[in-house]
């Protein structure tokens, strides 16, 4: 299923993010999952989920272009698949 990026979005409970030169690493503590968020563009959107009313929001605030959007939002949705971001209950 798609990623609702209309809805409001956050790291996800138990996923720990550990910046690295190349993005971060995310690691789920609960299915022991390691992702690899691969740019600081990405990142930037993943921390700016919990303080933007949406994704799409936190994808305009991290300076992600229209044209971009597409990868971004398949990159957002393999997070929401491996739960290493959820959606927030705001």
């Amino acid at each position: 299923m798609p990623i609702d990026l209309e809805r409001p979005w956050r790291v996800g409970r138990q996923v720990a993010l550990r910046p690295e030169p190349f993005g971060a690493l995310a690691y789920h503590f609960g299915t022991r999952r390691l992702s690899f968020i691969k740019t600081h563009k990405l990142l930037a959107v993943v921390y700016a989920l919990d303080k933007q009313p949406s994704g799409r929001d936190a994808c305009r605030v991290a300076g992600i272009s229209g044209a971009e959007m597409p990868a971004y939002e398949r990159a957002l949705e393999t997070l929401a698949h491996t739960g290493m971001i959820e959606e927030d209950d705001r």
